[in-house]
């Protein structure tokens, strides 16, 4: 296969940059053209929910280096349609891009309310401008409200206890954070309740009241939870829309990939982060899609190299999933896929003291690992997932107590 000469990049944040990082590092001194839709440079995201919408951080303290890469950066420019059998990109101001190698890496949105809203006072939070809007709404006082007890979620309202909002976390859900199993969300449940947070769970919203700005939220069995702000935050949709018609096989909500992150059904079109959708090993080659900033670097390099290896040199994507999430004093930590647990196992640690970690087993195997406070433990299991560790075998070896498996209560998969 011939070497690229012209390589554009579609999405501009941690998982294109990191790839076309990678791209130069691998002796690629072609063309490289970088388009990302928002108007901002990279940044990293973790912060948006915790020290950015703290007042800890401001936006350049997110800021990733990314000017020596030699690259044509078309910032502020969206791409809307994909011709692969021209090798061809169509951007929002009408320019078409050439390329000899294609790396799509264009992330997700948060997902939009379905129903009616106030013209304000209702935020998402997907984006740097996103979480300074939110700061600057919430600096006029609360109460808030936060609909979807998920990671991002339990993050907003942990940040605003901290600021001393008055905070109400509302979810269908029965527990918080439900795809790590019921004995962690009820452990996250009960730290909101000692820090201050109302919880309105198994609750869905009905509406958001209010015309020109928000009153309330009603909730679906009639009860109003008064706020004055209120954060949407039931999940992502990946930016896949443009793709549509392209010839790219979108399947779970992403773009359909073989095991080397190589879009199926066409030439030299590779894809990384939220919308690459790929058959893992560990998931019994189950198409899954990873939404975590540890996959978005990782995947953004990987597949950057095989984009530039010849077709029998390129190597599976097969990294054990890792995510984090800080709430209060606390590191939630999780690695491997614990939705695919059917059994979970105390093994590490004190459950009362908040310091320990669950094991998470699939027919006698090790699937996954979550825990509080648990940062030493966690490489140690990452391997036990990596290796599909029998499930005996940890337990025997665990440096805590072996309890009795606790079935995890049905919740929403995560893909």
């Amino acid at each position: 296969m011939a070497r690229p000469d012209r390589i554009v990049v579609v999405g501009a944040s941690l998982a294109g940059l990191r790839a076309a990082e990678a791209l130069r590092a691998r002796g690629f001194e072609g063309d490289l053209t970088i388009v990302g839709a928002e108007r901002h440079p990279p940044y990293t995201r973790p912060p948006l929910s915790k020290q950015l919408l703290a007042g800890a951080q401001e936006p350049g303290d997110c800021a990733l280096r990314h000017d020596d890469l030699g690259a044509d950066w078309r910032l502020g420019t969206s791409a809307v349609g994909l011709d692969p059998d021209r090798r061809s990109v169509l951007l929002s101001g009408g320019e078409e891009l050439s390329y000899d190698g294609l790396l799509l890496a264009t992330g997700s949105a948060a997902r939009p309310w379905p129903g009616p809203l106030p013209r304000a006072g209702v935020h998402t939070l997907r984006e740097l401008d996103d979480a300074l809007a939110l700061r600057a709404a919430v600096a006029q006082g609360g109460p808030v409200a936060v609909v979807g007890a998920g990671f991002v979620g339990s993050e907003v309202a942990a940040t605003l206890r901290g600021r001393g909002l008055a905070v109400t976390l509302i979810d269908v859900a029965p527990l918080p954070m439900t795809p790590l199993g019921p004995r962690l969300g009820r452990l996250c449940a009960a730290l909101h309740a000692e820090h201050g947070v109302e919880l309105r769970l198994s609750a869905g919203v009905e509406a958001f009241e209010g015309d020109e700005r928000l009153k309330a939220v009603r909730l679906a069995g009639g009860e109003r939870v008064a706020a004055t702000v209120a954060v949407v935050a039931t999940g992502a949709v990946p930016n896949v829309g443009w793709l549509r018609g392209s010839g790219l096989t979108l399947e779970r909500g992403g773009v359909l990939c073989d095991a080397a992150c190589a879009a199926v059904g066409v030439e030299d079109v590779f894809c990384a982060g939220d919308i690459a959708c790929w058959p893992h090993p560990l998931a019994d080659g189950e198409p899954v899609r990873v939404e975590h900033w540890s996959n978005a670097a990782e995947q953004g390099a990987a597949a950057a190299a095989n984009l530039l290896a010849d077709p029998g040199d390129r190597v599976p994507y097969a990294v054990v999933p890792s995510f984090w999430s800080d709430q209060y004093e606390v590191k939630i930590q999780s690695v491997g896929f614990p939705h695919r647990g059917t059994a979970e196992h105390h093994v590490v640690g004190s459950l009362e003291d908040r310091r320990f970690l669950l094991a998470y087993e699939r027919e006698g195997r090790v699937v996954g690992a979550a825990g509080f406070r648990a940062m030493r433990h966690i490489p140690h299991f990452r391997r036990h997932v990596a290796d599909r560790a029998p499930i005996e075998h940890v337990l025997d070896g665990a440096a805590g107590p072996a309890r009795a498996p606790v079935t995890p209560a049905a919740g929403p998969r995560q893909t």
